[in-house]
């Protein structure tokens, strides 16, 4: 489950090695820390530059359409859904073909279409010929570019890092993106204040070109695929998907949840922030907070534990809640922050507890498929809160329509608590067997003598 504003937000819950109890210090398989394993420094480097460019997307794309000639709140409702929207509808796509191609070269794809879709945009606001069309179909591109990035992404981290490593490199790639959002995050408001937000967007579009060179240096092991069809792949997900009442009532609370969060981050929050607040500035500040939460709800989640993990997970979204409640209330900045610090905080406690609970629920066969149907049903209607917010906003007022997102959050979040597998499922105490631990060391093995062949 991830949440975000028009795009996929890294600081979510990594599927694969995100448990409780990870440490900061990791160790290779050569009992070396995992910074100086080249691979896994390769992948942490292209993610940290791709999400500090993200983070100055993040504000500029906004700002950058409401600054253009005949700029409303419908136009820049239209251009977030049309980027939102393709993530929704290919995220299936990307997954069938992350199983079957390179998952790197894949990656370097995705990164190829982003650049140039945010390059074409920071072009057309730099020069301020800005056609409504292209805009719109620079933003399904890039769209495009994160639902194909996305599944490959949730699949090459086993392949850098051997099977026992896993819940210490996500940590890692979860202190690291964190930390460059909040960085991105930071300096958009100033750089789009100071030189404007066309040069922010130029300088997402550089990053993405930065993350598929060292991307391209990544060398994975191609492994065996089965020869079923996509559909057949996609059927069995759904089956598995279907089957635990606790996934889909929790990904339909995200439905709308996520709906809420995008109008509100997208749409909503930057229209307050230049009415009311003074524009870029007075948002970044506002939204780096939620980053500067998360960092520190990473650092909590490590520690947490947890009898009935959904149960508190569920519990975790109601803080989503507050800061839109203020940002309506047209509150102080400093306390609008406080209150998205805080959200920052319980989103990243829910995102390693639901990864958590997947991880050990569902069978590893079909992990990836059930969790791009969470992907999938967690962005249903997000286009839809794009697009209906600036609509909306001018019918009733953004105050109106901020509490009213508010409402949704909490409604939805309520609703999840009726089910009782959400509020019993417990966690079961995970013990290491011997088959684990052999696999595990014979996983070790395969990978140092891959580096020493290297070598030679």
């Amino acid at each position: 489950m991830r949440v975000g504003a028009g795009e996929w937000p890294v600081q979510g819950a990594g599927r694969a090695g995100a448990r409780l109890g990870c440490s900061v210090v990791t160790l290779s398989s050569d009992g070396s820390p995992l910074w100086r394993d080249r691979q896994f420094a390769l992948l942490v480097s292209a993610r940290v530059v791709s999400v500090l460019g993200n983070g100055f997307a993040r504000v500029a794309l906004a700002f950058a359409v409401l600054a253009l000639p005949g700029a409303s709140a419908a136009r820049l409702s239209l251009v977030l859904a049309c980027q939102a929207l393709p993530q929704l509808v290919f995220i299936l796509v990307g997954g069938v073909i992350a199983d079957r191609m390179s998952r790197p070269r894949l990656m370097v794809l995705a990164d190829a279409l982003g650049a140039a879709a945010y390059a074409g945009l920071a072009a057309m606001v730099l020069t301020r010929h800005a056609p409504l069309v292209a805009m719109c179909l620079l933003a399904v591109v890039a769209g495009t570019a994160t639902a194909l990035f996305a599944p490959a992404m949730d699949g090459v981290v086993p392949s850098v890092v051997p099977a026992g490593r896993l819940q210490q490199a996500n940590a890692l790639l979860r202190v690291g993106t964190n930390s460059s959002l909040l960085l991105g995050l930071a300096l958009s408001g100033v750089t789009v204040a100071l030189v404007g937000a066309g040069w922010a967007l130029a300088l997402n579009a550089a990053s993405f070109v930065l993350s598929a060179a060292l991307t391209t240096r990544l060398r994975v092991s191609v492994r065996p695929r089965g020869r079923s069809s996509g559909w057949a792949d996609l059927r069995e997900g759904w089956r598995e998907f279907a089957s635990r009442q606790w996934l889909w009532v929790v990904v339909a609370q995200y439905s709308v949840v996520v709906a809420a969060l995008n109008a509100n981050v997208g749409v909503l929050g930057p229209l307050t922030a230049e009415q009311h607040f003074g524009g870029a500035r007075a948002w970044s500040v506002i939204v780096g907070a939620q980053a500067l939460g998360t960092i520190a709800g990473a650092g909590l989640a490590t520690r947490v534990r947890v009898g009935r993990p959904l149960l508190v997970a569920v519990l975790c979204t109601f803080p989503a809640a507050v800061p839109i409640a203020l940002l309506g209330a047209e509150a102080p900045v400093w306390l609008i922050a406080a209150a998205m610090f805080g959200a920052g905080i319980a989103s990243d406690v829910f995102g390693v507890l639901w990864a958590t609970t997947i991880q050990r629920e569902v069978p590893e066969e079909v992990l990836s498929r059930v969790s791009s149907y969470d992907w999938f049903g967690s962005l249903a209607f997000a286009p839809l809160g794009l697009l209906a917010a600036g609509p909306v906003a001018a019918a009733v007022g953004t105050g109106r329509a901020l509490a009213g997102c508010s409402v949704m959050v909490v409604l939805a979040t309520a609703a999840a608590l009726l089910s009782p597998q959400v509020r019993t499922l417990r966690t079961v105490a995970e013990a290491s067997s011997p088959a684990d631990s052999t696999a595990e060391s014979a996983a070790d093995v395969e990978r140092v003598a891959d580096v020493k062949r290297r070598k030679r």
